[in-house]
């Protein structure tokens, strides 16, 4: 599966979620919201899973951050019916690649008015 990615603003951040597996490992989760910016903003639901994954969320992200989140999808069945999970394996503050593609196509387009102008005629 190719990397799935989406950008957006985080607008909530539950509760962490902890318990203890069947085999006696401990386990942590959270869930948190990202509202992608589009003509048409969309509320996307993603989880983290792992302690040191969540530990390291909290400490880096909160509500109102424009972030990058890379996931991965995953779907179960249970009673005949599918529910589906995007975990999130990385999430980092968004970069501002349009203002920078602007200021490169902005030097690109200086750097050839100015070749024009080196003409020796």
């Amino acid at each position: 599966m190719s990397n799935l990615q989406i950008t957006g603003v985080i607008t909530k951040i539950s509760d962490v979620q902890e318990g203890t597996s069947k085999a006696g490992k401990s386990w942590k989760k959270l869930g948190f919201v990202v509202q992608t910016a589009s003509e048409y903003p969309k509320d996307v639901y993603f989880t983290v899973f792992g302690e040191e994954k969540v530990d390291n969320f909290l400490k880096y992200n909160k509500v109102g951050q424009n972030v990058d989140v890379s996931f991965n999808v995953e779907s179960r069945e249970y009673n005949e019916r599918f529910y589906t999970d995007l975990q999130a394996w990385k999430v980092f503050t968004a970069s501002s690649s349009s203002s920078t593609e602007k200021v490169a196509a902005t030097t690109e387009a200086q750097g050839e008015f100015h070749k024009a102008d080196d003409l020796p005629f």
